[in-house]
């Protein structure tokens, strides 16, 4: 199987027709439609979109073999994927977050300061949250070109120089 890249997810139905709330999350959240076929992890299911309006949160679609609300209803959290070589190629500093999960983070002397285990966004930009080796509580910080000058993608690696507030 390809390279798989989540650019969306099922949130629950939506009426009684069975349509699904979907969340996008390419950069123009409507693109979704775009990469149709869209697949469940790992490539088990297909589901063709037709988004056909959009409400707060997202969209409302329809996906092929999906009839009715039971059925929608039953794949609410399911995420959906496209094959990377679907997508488009990205300017020198913009990120896939699948390419940042795992990514080792140290800091601008070279000390370790954890391994990215998730790209989060709240609505006020992108925030890593990196896991420490035996801290208690996960390191959340801006990604932003002054907290992050580096991500060296063949290295595996991000240069961090996080805010004093975050250290």
């Amino acid at each position: 199987m390809a390279d798989l890249i989540c650019i969306g997810a099922i949130m629950g139905a939506f009426g009684v027709h069975g349509e699904v709330r979907l969340k996008s999350f390419t950069s123009e959240p409507d693109a979704i439609g775009d990469y149709s076929p869209l697949l469940t992890e790992g490539g088990k299911r297909e589901f063709k979109v037709q988004l056909t309006r959009q409400i707060p949160q997202g969209f409302a679609a329809r996906l092929s073999d999906v009839r009715s609300r039971e059925e929608a209803e039953a794949l609410k959290g399911t995420k959906l994927y496209v094959p990377r070589d679907q997508l488009p190629s990205l300017p020198d500093d913009e990120f896939y977050h699948a390419d940042l999960i795992g990514l080792d983070v140290v800091d601008t002397g070279g000390a370790a300061l954890g391994k990215v285990k998730a790209v989060l966004n709240h609505g006020a930009g992108d925030i890593l949250e990196i896991w420490q080796k035996g801290a208690k509580n996960t390191l959340l910080l801006p990604f932003t070109l002054a907290a992050v000058p580096t991500v060296d993608l063949k290295a595996r690696r991000i240069v961090a120089d996080p805010p004093a507030e975050v250290e």
